[in-house]
This record gives structure tokens, sequence and C-alpha cells, in this order.
């Protein structure tokens, strides 16, 4: 059977379109509500919010590429950034970027299942770096025994942990 591709919609993205009342000038905020609920920004998102607002699909796809935080794919179950502009630099962060890809098994900013590191460039806490974000909290000063204590407080799975 054969599914032409302009029929496939996204339920989550084609209500969340409404939601906003199918306005491109709210775009940005479908996109963030979208992979707030389905985690990422799929094709079938795009080609959905492209026909809800009556734009092309390139056009929606450029604006979601644009944009770093938008992903357009699944990911990791949790995402722990780590700033590596030069504040947090001076105070340590290249030790923890290292202590955190021991801790969880995985390198700096590449595809992981569980435990993504991801660097960032100023989280705005630079008196007290390195600093680290996980979901929407912000923490200051940390070292890797401070990282694991945050990775258990949001369920991040390490290396070795049981499951």
């Amino acid at each position: 059977m054969v599914t032409l591709l302009n029929t496939v919609e996204d339920k989550v993205a084609r209500e969340v379109c409404r939601q906003y009342g199918d306005r491109p000038e709210e775009l940005l905020e479908i996109f963030h509500t979208v992979q707030a609920q389905s985690g990422y920004i799929s094709d079938e998102a795009i080609r959905t919010i492209a026909h809800a607002l009556n734009r092309s699909r390139a056009e929606i796809h450029g604006v979601a590429s644009f944009y770093h935080d938008y992903k357009r794919e699944p990911g990791a179950k949790k995402t722990l950034k780590i700033c590596r502009a030069e504040a947090c630099q001076a105070n340590g962060s290249d030790q923890l970027i290292e202590e955190a890809e021991q801790m969880f098994g995985t390198k700096l900013d590449a595809k992981a299942k569980d435990v993504k590191l991801e660097a960032t460039y100023c989280l705005g806490n630079c008196a007290l770096g390195p600093a680290v974000m996980v979901d929407e909290a912000l923490y200051g000063r940390v070292d890797a025994k401070r990282l694991e204590m945050i990775a258990k407080k949001h369920g991040a799975k390490q290396k070795g942990a049981a499951s």
C-alpha cells in the first residue's frame, strides 16, 4: 500500500497548531510545545506544521534547523548541559567534562540513549562556574561529586548503575 507523504499527519503537532490558532507568528512557540510533548520535532511534525500554517516545508524546516535547541530526532532520556565558556573553563569545566564522560560512558556532544552530555557556551552563571543545566535546573560550582548527586536527583543513569 502506498502512502502519500502529504497525507501523513502528526497528531501532536496538529493539536498544538490549533492551540496557537494556526498562526505563523507562533511558530517558535509551536516548536517548543511540540518538542516538549514529543521529545523532538519529527519530519511528520514539520509537514503537519507547514500545512497548518500555510507555509512551505522548506521554510518550516529552515527555522527548525536554525535553532540548535530544536531536536530533529529522538534523543537521550536526559541531557546534561555543561558550560564551556571562558569563566567555566577557568574554573575547571574541561576536567568536569572528562569526569562526566567517564561517569556516563559517553563523549561530549555524542548521540546517546540514556544520558547526553551537551556543550553549551554560557548559562549565565559565570560567577559560579563550572555550571551545569539539567532540564530547567541550573547548578553552579559543579565538581564530579556534585554532578553525581545532580544526576541521581534527575534520574540520569550512570554507567554501570543498576536499572
